[in-house]
């Protein structure tokens, strides 16, 4: 019997792309009717922000129309935003959050 090396002589190594996921801002859309106190307890529950961190937040939407909440993958981003502007809607306020692509 002879040894014979049935194995290929040359490794094929497959190398495989990974594309990060896309990134999406959510945007809290200021209005002149919810109440701010209201905004950081919707900001402090659902986005996890200190009490300061959602004032801050609060405070540039109000002086400047709008602000970035925060950065997510398409779908946490998209959840957050609903969530957010269903808890607002729940209590009868226009509050409004959005996404949008990060450039």
């Amino acid at each position: 019997m002879s040894n014979i090396d049935l194995k290929p002589k040359t490794k094929a190594k497959a190398k495989i792309k990974v594309e990060r996921p896309k990134l999406h801002k959510v945007i809290l859309v200021n209005d002149d009717y919810t109440p701010r106190e209201f905004v950081v307890s919707v900001l402090k529950g659902e986005f996890r922000m200190t009490e300061d961190q959602a004032t801050k937040v609060m405070l540039t939407a109000h002086q400047r129309g709008v602000c970035v909440v925060g950065v997510f993958t398409k779908d946490v981003a998209e959840t957050k935003a609903t969530r957010a502007t269903d808890a607002g809607r729940a209590k009868g306020y226009p509050l409004l959050f959005t996404t949008e692509p990060e450039e």
